[in-house]
C-alpha cells in the first residue's frame, strides 16, 4: 500500500495571523473580524490563535503595526520638507490600501514600539532638517493623525455621500433656508470616492492641500527660528 503523501500544515506564527486578520479585514471589514472567524480563516481553532495573541485589542495593536511597517522609509538626501511629505504620503496610500484601518488607529491607547520608531523618524526628519526641539514638538501636535496618512474630520458626512439623489435633494431642499452657505457648498462640492480613508471629504486632493499648508507654514516658522 503506497501512503498518501500530504503537504505539511504551515506553523501558526504571530506574523501569520495578522496577515490572514489584514487580509479579512480588508475583505469583509474590521467590524466583522472575530477570533473564531480568523481561526476559520486559517482553517485552526480560535483557541490556538491564543498562543500568538493575547486577546482581541493585542490583535487589532498588531494589525495595526503591521500597517505601519508598509509605510516606505524616506529618502536619505533632500531636504526635510520633501522628505516629511513622502513619507506621510506613503503612509496614506498604506491607508488606502487598507480602508478600515483609520479607525482601528484612532481607539489605539497602547504605543507599540513600531509606532514608536516611526514617530521617531518623523521627529528626526525634523531635527535633521534644522527644527528646535520646541519647534518639532508643536510640529507633531499640528500634524496629529496626518503622520499616519489620514485626518480627522469635523463630523462625518457618509450618509449623505450614500443618500439616493431624490433624497439628496429632499435635504438640500430643507436645509436651504436655515443654512445657505451649507447647502451652496453641500451642491458645489465633489467627492473622489476612490481616495477616501475612512469617511467624509477627506480625499486626495483634500488631504495633500491641508499638507501643504501647514508644511509651507513650518517653513516660515523654521526661516523664522
Amino acid at each position: 500500500m503506497t501512503a498518501t503523501a500530504h503537504a505539511p500544515r504551515l506553523p501558526l506564527t504571530r506574523d501569520r495571523v495578522l496577515q490572514a486578520a489584514i487580509a479579512y479585514a480588508d475583505k469583509a471589514g474590521v467590524e466583522a473580524l472575530s477570533m473564531r472567524r480568523l481561526g476559520q480563516e486559517l482553517g485552526v481553532e480560535a483557541m490556538s490563535l491564543y498562543n500568538h495573541i493575547a486577546n482581541k485589542e493585542d490583535l487589532l495593536d498588531g494589525m495595526v503595526d503591521v500597517i505601519v511597517q508598509e509605510i516606505e522609509e524616506p529618502a536619505s538626501t533632500g531636504d526635510w520638507k520633501t522628505i516629511l511629505r513622502a513619507r506621510i504620503l506613503s503612509a496614506r496610500q498604506a491607508l488606502l490600501r487598507h480602508p478600515w484601518a483609520s479607525a482601528v488607529m484612532v481607539t489605539r491607547t497602547n504605543m507599540t514600539p513600531t509606532m514608536m520608531r516611526y514617530m521617531d523618524s518623523v521627529i528626526g526628519i525634523l531635527r535633521r532638517g534644522g527644527f528646535s526641539i520646541d519647534l518639532a514638538h508643536h510640529t507633531i501636535h499640528v500634524l496629529g493623525s496626518r503622520m499616519l496618512g489620514f485626518a480627522q474630520e469635523l463630523y462625518d458626512d457618509t450618509e449623505a455621500l450614500e443618500a439616493s439623489p431624490e433624497i439628496a435633494a429632499i435635504m438640500l431642499k430643507q436645509m436651504a433656508d436655515e443654512y445657505p452657505h451649507i447647502t451652496e457648498l453641500a451642491m458645489e462640492i465633489s467627492h473622489d470616492e476612490g481616495s477616501i480613508v475612512g469617511t467624509g471629504c477627506d480625499d486626495l486632493f483634500e488631504f495633500e492641500f491641508a499638507l501643504d499648508l501647514i508644511l509651507d507654514g513650518l517653513e516660515r516658522s523654521l526661516e523664522r527660528t
